[in-house]
């Protein structure tokens, strides 16, 4: 275990020693650039470095805010070659402020990592923090918000995609999750699949200018993009189970969507959107049955 001491300020050894120097992560603006904050700018102005995502973007902004400090890539795809050189850079006592394309680094891309190997080697690793597009999607979605968890991404494969929301569906807590508009449709189909027909709010462009929330049940949200082209990046916010239904024991029909359906009409309802192979192991999934009774009942 390490324990780390905390610098709110750039700092310097008075020893005479090489002290490690601090690992910033700087949060920025998701769209409106009023969101960045003095903390912020005033970091990015005094590090040695700044490691970004996205330097193209990061570039845009440091102009807007004219910091002229050094500029260099760190991505998933170059984190296994520039990651080490970060962290020696660290250990030489130089200061680096890390950030994202958008909001707080470390989530959700590979700052996580740079971040437990400065941890694993001792150096400060300091917060500013900023805009958050998964929190502010929450605290606008009129959902609870006592409990929640951020999932992150959903899969991009239809069967991965199902089998991640269906390990989300008996949770109590709000879900989060990201979403890009060639997909969202996608994604409340087989929310409309897993979760069955609760509330859900869905919100793009957060901050920007055609920011916009769509608050209503998941058959709700899907027959509005039956008639509106998805635009922009998007946020889902869906509620949990309540108490009573994650209370309902051992079975699996318990306030599940689909207990009145009888074993036939229950595949049916898959078939609209796979094979029937699939459709009925989703059953069986429901149902908590062997996938062999469910396909020897619907084939007698």
């Amino acid at each position: 275990m390490n324990r780390q001491k905390s610098y709110s300020d750039l700092s310097a050894s008075s020893s005479g020693k090489t002290v490690p120097g601090c690992l910033y992560l700087v949060g920025t603006p998701i769209g409106n650039l009023e969101d960045m904050t003095m903390r912020a700018i005033r970091t990015l102005k005094e590090v040695d470095l700044i490691a970004a995502e996205d330097t193209r973007q990061t570039r845009k902004l440091l102009t807007h805010f004219e910091i002229h400090t050094r500029l260099v890539s760190y991505h998933e795809h170059n984190k296994e070659a520039s990651g080490p050189e970060l962290i020696r850079l660290l250990l030489e006592g130089q200061s680096i402020a890390l950030v994202s394309d958008a909001g707080l680094p470390a989530i959700s891309d590979p700052g996580a990592d740079l971040v437990r190997e400065a941890a694993q080697h001792d150096i400060s690793v300091i917060p500013i923090p900023g805009a958050n597009a998964a929190l502010s999607a929450l605290i606008m979605s009129g959902l609870p918000t006592e409990r929640f968890l951020f999932a992150g991404f959903p899969p991009r494969e239809k069967k991965s995609l199902l089998k991640w929301l269906d390990e989300l569906s008996a949770l109590q807590a709000t879900l989060i999750f990201y979403e890009s508009p060639h997909r969202i449709k996608k994604t409340l189909d087989g929310m409309a699949q897993t979760l069955g027909d609760r509330r859900i709010a869905v919100i793009r462009e957060l901050t920007k200018r055609h920011e916009e929330a769509l608050r209503g049940t998941v058959s709700e949200c899907i027959a509005w993009f039956e008639e509106h082209q998805p635009l922009g990046e998007f946020c889902i916010v869906a509620e949990g189970v309540s108490e009573a239904e994650a209370g309902a024991g051992a079975d699996p029909s318990a306030g599940a969507w689909w207990s009145e359906l009888e074993l036939e009409a229950h595949v049916a309802h898959y078939e609209a959107t796979m094979n029937r192979k699939d459709a009925i192991k989703q059953v069986a999934t429901d149902r908590g049955l062997p996938k062999r009774d469910v396909y020897n009942e619907v084939n007698r």
